[in-house]
């Protein structure tokens, strides 16, 4: 121990001794522990962090799967199947997963995202409530409600005396019975869940919630805690038995039931696979850089290592063995290490809060944010000292054994001449390489969000301010919903500077939405066929002059009557697909529980659901026919143009909602601008993480190179003046110099084009609008490496070129 407090301090005693090195070392690994830090943070929010609850182990997610296609929630009845016909659990327990609701509270009203469960629910869960208790046994239609602790903190400031108060849930009173440990929003992984309230109260806070006890409607997660001593194997077995029986008793809804198991609070099977294999991705790629950096500082530990020859020759002769050398270079690489690791850690605090700023374009609770806790520090101080090792160990081995003749005369015999290629130059070769594929990959995602960001979306985005709100929250009905919507519209188009005034149940590209299959009245359905699948909205009068969608044919909504014959505006991929080119004025179309309804108007395509989509079929109901008719989950959004600053325009519109229903949740309130940024999610994310890693990469990988080519002409300056003396002129020798370093990049440029080649398809399935093979990345990318590469050479040629023979020749 004391042989080891000694090396440390000997350690710290040389790194104080050579700052600029130390900084230098500690810059370069620390960027690249901060990269994997990052990863890593994902990996552990995303993949390996237990669910909230006790004893998660034992906690299972259950889904349902029909003749293989996994995975899918449970009807009512399927779940009491469950709850009562098997004998592998302790307990089972139901949730509806996304119940929306306005609550008052400190401030305006607020709309939030609760869950109703079954009694057992917190029973099961296990949790430690810091305050009150989950439900009772017969609360399964009490009116109580469970806060969690973040919104206890933000809508009620910590109150302690809200446990056992009344609060209004969309207008109907609640008695608030418990408040979730911190931390907790749920088993849904990436859902930010703030209430809980019984399953059987779902009635009064969702109450167009369709055929809730019928076989055929599937609208319930479901949670199982397995006995002691019965395997997850064990339970699986049971289930497939109770869902063969099923099957057999209800064919109709149940046929080819099955179910499949996972833990809970891990992420549905259905979106693993994508996420893992990203995950996966940008850890190699993580790893590519770590690799960079690690060789960035075995170079210059190579470097200290040829320096300190005659040390280590002198320490040989007075006794000390070679693994005492070794472990000495050992300890101060992993300090090194340890303060890249600290660095690293810094830099990961703020990239992981850059990271949880990214949004889906979807009005739900999605929450992706990503931090620093216990389980990245600890992997990174592991990371640290490995990588510390590991790049430190090359560097030792060969400090460890000078040939001490040569050493004690203060030779470098690890760069005698003659010997060009040496394990510097190798270092540096990979690194070029490795910085190539990264660079390769940043092009593709460069040029992906280049790409997605020029897409033709079909409607205008600059100059559109939207707000939603959700009268059917606060007790409206359909037709005083109607009402209100076309107030608030109204009120809208008073505003100064307001062009026009819109609202629409749904706002494009927010992935979600409703789709129908439909077909035109009168024409039968062909057995064996199914509806064409159409994306369906509603939308006020004014909709298409505010989104800027041009109408190619018949007419505007007009404020229709409720009790009117149903109309719709069809765009034109829909006219396609049912109508062949026939003009669809006047005609009909059925589907979907819904209609008949006529078309009044046809509008040119806009994109719907996603960038990345091809044309898809769109009907647009009329608001004042249908508000308030379906379940209430994204509410309504008012949509205004205006030829000034949207966003300035925000609290004039907040106020004339409010002047009113003072009572009315506003939420979802932005710019269209920012919701198309948010609709670049993916393309965004790739290509900033890959943009800065790849820079990292590129920045790295041109310092070693630097690095290295300046160490070859501060070691060969004899050489060069024995050349100039005899003749050289100074561009021969700085041609034998970048030739070197262009020579090094040459032979990097084919391994790595080779791995970028092999690796780039692994990308298709998330690039817009570029091939994974693009020709323009594979040429530009080399090509500004090679520039990159001449530059790093350069100037240490330049310098070479300047060495006076007479100088350099003294020295021998």
């Amino acid at each position: 121990m004391a042989t080891w407090r000694q090396d440390i301090t000997y350690a710290f005693r040389r790194l104080r001794k050579s700052p600029g090195f130390a900084a230098a070392a500690v810059l370069s690994i620390g960027l690249g522990i901060a990269a994997n830090s990052t990863i890593f943070s994902m990996v552990s929010a995303f993949v390996l962090k237990p669910a909230p609850v006790g004893d998660p182990a034992t906690l299972l997610s259950l889904y349902t799967q029909h003749k293989g296609d996994c995975c899918s929630e449970f009807s009512h009845p399927l779940f009491e199947d469950v709850r009562d016909q098997t004998k592998s659990f302790e307990g089972v327990a139901a949730y509806f997963p996304l119940m929306p609701a306005s609550i008052g509270g400190k401030g305006e009203p607020t709309r939030v995202w609760g869950q109703a469960a079954s009694a057992n629910y917190f029973e099961l869960a296990r949790l430690r409530m810091p305050m009150g208790r989950g439900f009772l046994k017969g609360e399964e239609k009490a009116q109580v409600v469970v806060l969690s602790y973040g919104l206890w903190q933000r809508r009620f400031g910590g109150d302690p005396s809200i446990l056992g108060a009344g609060v209004n849930l969309s207008g109907k009173p609640f008695t608030v019975v418990g408040i979730t440990p911190a931390g907790f929003r749920g088993l849904d992984l990436g859902l930010n869940t703030e209430l809980w309230v019984p399953l059987g109260t779902v009635d009064q806070l969702m109450p167009k919630l369709p055929e809730r006890n019928s076989r055929h409607s599937s609208w319930l997660m479901v949670m199982a805690r397995v006995k002691a001593g019965v395997s997850r194997e064990s339970a699986q077995a049971e289930l497939t038995g109770l869902g063969a029986r099923i099957a057999q008793l209800y064919p109709k809804n149940d046929e080819g039931l099955g179910f499949h198991v996972e833990q809970a609070g891990t992420m549905m099977p259905n979106l693993k696979k994508g996420v893992t294999l990203f995950l996966g991705a940008l850890s190699v790629v993580v790893l590519l850089v770590l690799c960079i950096a690690c060789a960035n500082v075995a170079n210059l530990l190579l470097a200290q290592a040829s320096a300190r020859q005659k040390e280590m020759a002198v320490r040989l002769a007075l006794g000390a063995t070679r693994g005492q050398l070794i472990r000495q270079m050992l300890a101060e690489s992993t300090m090194l290490a340890l303060g890249g690791g600290l660095f690293g850690v810094a830099l990961s605090l703020w990239s992981t809060q850059a990271l949880s700023s990214f949004k889906l374009p979807i009005p739900l609770p999605v929450d992706l944010r990503v931090g620093v806790d216990a389980q990245v520090l600890l992997y990174t101080f592991l990371l640290s000292v490995g990588t510390g090792l590991l790049f430190g160990l090359a560097p030792a081995l060969a400090a460890s054994r000078p040939i001490l003749a040569s050493a004690l005369k203060g030779e470098d015999v690890l760069a005698r001449p003659g010997r060009r290629w040496t394990m510097r130059n190798v270092l540096v070769v990979g690194q070029v390489a490795m910085s190539l594929t990264l660079l390769c990959a940043t092009g593709l995602f460069l040029r992906s969000l280049q790409s997605a960001s020029n897409i033709e979306i079909g409607f205008r985005s600059k100059g559109i301010l939207m707000m939603a709100v959700d009268p059917r929250l606060h007790g409206y009905s359909p037709e005083r919903t109607s009402q209100f919507l076309e107030q608030i519209r109204q009120r809208a188009l008073g505003l100064p500077g307001v062009t026009s005034a819109a609202v629409t149940d749904i706002v494009p590209l927010s992935i979600g939405g409703t789709t129908n299959g439909m077909r035109p009245e009168g024409r039968p359905e062909k057995e064996g066929e199914s509806n064409t699948s159409v994306d369906v909205y509603m939308a006020s009068a004014g909709y298409f002059e505010t989104m800027g969608i041009a109408r190619v044919a018949g007419r505007d909504f007009a404020n229709e009557s409720p009790t009117a014959p149903k109309v719709a505006i069809v765009n034109e991929t829909l006219v396609k697909k049912l109508f062949a080119g026939e003009n669809p004025v006047g005609q009909r179309i059925v589907g979907g529980g819904g209609g008949p309804y006529e078309i009044i108007g046809v509008v040119k395509n806009s994109k719907s659901r996603t960038l990345g989509e091809d044309p898809r079929a769109m009907m647009y109901r009329a608001v004042s026919q249908e508000a308030g008719t379906d379940v209430s989950f994204m509410g309504y959004s008012v949509m205004v143009r205006t030829n000034g600053n949207a966003a300035a325009l925000a609290p004039a519109l907040r106020r004339e909602i409010q002047t009113l229903d003072p009572n009315m949740a506003i939420f979802n309130a932005e710019s269209m601008e920012e919701h198309l940024r948010n609709a670049l999610f993916l393309p965004r994310l790739a290509g900033t993480l890959f943009g800065v890693f790849g820079g990292v990469g590129l920045l790295l990988a041109a310092v070693g190179l630097y690095g290295v080519m300046s160490y070859s002409v501060s070691r060969r300056r004899r050489e060069i003046g024995i050349r100039m003396a005899l003749g050289a002129q100074a561009g021969n020798v700085q041609g034998m110099i970048v030739k070197q370093g262009l020579v090094m990049t040459a032979i990097a440029t084919v391994v790595g084009l080779a791995a970028a080649l092999a690796s780039a398809k692994l990308a298709a399935g998330i690039l817009y609008g570029v091939e994974p093979h693009d020709l323009t990345t594979f040429v530009a990318v080399p090509v500004f490496l090679a520039s990159v590469a001449l530059l790093a050479s350069w100037i240490p040629a330049r310098r070479a070129a300047k060495v006076d023979p007479m100088t350099a020749l003294r020295y021998e």
